[in-house]
């Protein structure tokens, strides 16, 4: 008790921060309060977390959750004071454990072997004995030869009545932990850097627009040092069907006025540049898009050659070679017909564009006709010319995530670092043994005794097979 009153302060702390039950604590803590985030929609608009604690708690009390919450600040909760404090915390607590520890595994780890007694082998955990026909200068090659599976490197000596051999394996070995140790404070250390240096937003790009900025959930403005282009965008679907196969993006990067890189980007292959990423992830229709989109055909006379005009909602067009002429009179992003022959749109996507066409004929109307991007057989006039519906530029936007994390590599390190820690951890160790002959008459006394800070088992297995070569090679002698 005398003792415990005349610690100082210091001593106290370092007490709690190098206690396990404190790491336990701690990390308890982090694992509540993480799942709760993870629950929580980070930075996102009110309405959609009250939503989300209506469904757990019931409308009534989910409103006053929200703004306890709120305050708390589970709500940003990886940017909180707390949140940085609990890893701040956690990672004192493992520093000061390996510091406190280290010094004791370190004098194990660099400890030198060194002859003992017969007396100390046979208290080892690990213990063999067998009588080998022959003195010790005629049966000490067999047993090095017999140990040798074993693979270690032993260290020989000349004693009274026989020799001795001692050797260590993976001693490294229990600097595991502390590499494992490292790691998670190496990857603390770049998802601190990635949530003060780095952002995660959005951005929804019009076909033809360019921007400076990203946006954060709650519409900040991000910006990214440069500017991006969204040059076109396409969709793939199944055959037919209106699902989706692939949606590609064909991006460019713009810095100080000169275009520096060009790439197509789809779900799985994003674009980098000055460590920030540009992820595909949604697409939709531009609000004001018939009043700024272009509308690209290839048209042509029968049997002719056709060409490439562009045109805007309204336009009349002349088809080359040929008496007729059109006039864009509607658009439908996804055209259906009834049984009736009556067209309606059905989805808000360009899930089956279609354009109308007023046709006419040296000034005269013809007919109207539907003519569907996505079916080629609607390209053909009935009077042989062909309109080739390619595509209506400028209506779409590509949803793009947005994210900068200068940390990641620190932590992708720190990843491989843990790896190597956990391997040496789980299954190397650190492994010692002696092997001591003894002459007795016409026989030798082989006594050996090891130890293993981890699957001793596995040892014993080897210690046995060498053994077992041992007596076989005796045998054979016989």
């Amino acid at each position: 008790m005398e003792q415990e009153k005349n610690r100082t302060f210091v001593e106290k702390i370092w007490d709690i921060f190098s206690s396990v039950r404190f790491a336990v604590v701690i990390f308890a803590l982090i694992s509540t309060t993480s799942i709760i985030g993870t629950i929580l929609d980070q930075k996102a608009e009110p309405a959609k977390n009250i939503q989300i604690l209506a469904k757990l708690f019931g409308e009534s009390p989910a409103p006053t959750l929200y703004n306890i919450f709120d305050k708390i600040g589970f709500m940003d909760m990886y940017h909180s004071w707390w949140f940085i404090a609990l890893l701040v915390f956690f990672a004192l607590n493992l520093i000061i454990c390996s510091v406190d520890r280290l010094p004791r595994i370190w004098r194990l780890v660099k400890e030198p072997l060194v002859p003992v007694t017969e007396d100390h082998l046979k208290k080892f955990p690990i213990k063999q004995e067998i009588a080998i026909k022959g003195n010790p200068d005629t049966v000490k090659d067999s047993v090095k030869d017999a140990l040798k599976s074993a693979r270690f490197r032993f260290t020989e000596i000349k004693e009274e009545r026989g020799y001795q051999f001692y050797a260590q394996k993976g001693n490294y070995s229990r600097l595991g932990v502390y590499i494992t140790h490292l790691s998670i404070l190496i990857i603390l250390l770049g998802a601190v850097i990635g949530m003060r240096f780095g952002f995660k937003g959005y951005l929804n790009l019009p076909e033809g627009d360019v921007s400076h900025a990203a946006f954060s959930d709650m519409e900040k403005e991000l910006p990214l040092g440069f500017e991006i282009r969204c040059d076109t965008f396409e969709v793939e679907f199944y055959g037919e069907s209106d699902m989706p196969k692939e949606y590609k993006s064909w991006l460019t990067i713009i810095k100080d006025g000169k275009e520096v890189v060009r790439k197509s980007i789809v779900v799985n292959d994003p674009l980098t540049y000055e460590g920030i990423t540009f992820y595909q992830s949604s697409f939709g229709l531009v609000p004001d898009g018939l009043s700024r989109g272009i509308f690209i055909f290839n048209v042509g006379p029968a049997g002719g050659q056709t060409t490439t005009i562009n045109l805007r909602y309204g336009d009349t067009f002349q088809i080359p070679g040929s008496s007729v002429s059109g006039k864009i009179m509607n658009f439908s992003p996804a055209l259906k017909m009834d049984e009736h022959g009556h067209a309606s749109t059905y989805a808000n996507h360009m899930d089956n564009p279609a354009v109308l066409i007023d046709f006419f004929d040296a000034g005269k109307y013809k007919y109207s006709g539907w003519i569907l991007k996505r079916t080629p057989q609607t390209w053909q006039l009935p009077d042989g010319p062909r309109v080739e519906f390619i595509d209506y530029w400028g209506v779409e936007f590509t949803g793009l995530q947005v994210r900068k994390d200068p940390g990641v590599w620190i932590v992708y390190f720190g990843c491989i670092a843990m790896s190597i820690g956990l391997f040496i951890a789980l299954f190397l160790n650190h492994r010692k043994i002696w092997v001591k002959l003894v002459e007795e008459k016409d026989n030798t006394r082989v006594i050996i005794g090891a130890t293993a800070n981890k699957n001793r088992t596995a040892f014993e297995r080897k210690i046995d097979r060498s053994i077992a070569i041992l007596n076989k090679k005796q045998e054979g002698e016989k």
